[in-house]
């Protein structure tokens, strides 16, 4: 079993291993509650699930199938934004 640490959890959560990051920030306030990385890793991930629902996906599928130049602008603006 992986040492379940703040850096280990970084990398999950890079990889977008979500549920694995946000399980070990949960075990790291549990031996230390004061630990605030891992508070706001958390709450990062917590937020991000709730207000970005299904956008990942909607946008993938729509940068699949963009082909026109109007298309590659709007892909841009939602990126910028």
């Amino acid at each position: 079993m992986a040492l379940k640490t703040l850096t280990l959890a970084s990398i999950y959560e890079l990889q977008g291993l979500k549920d694995e990051a946000s399980e070990i920030y949960r075990d790291i306030l549990s031996a230390d509650p004061n630990n605030a990385e891992a508070r706001v890793a958390l709450r990062r991930l917590s937020g991000a699930r709730r207000k970005f629902d299904g956008v990942n996906t909607q946008m993938r599928d729509f940068f699949i199938k963009m082909d026109s130049p109007a298309e590659f602008a709007e892909f841009e603006r939602w990126l910028a934004f």
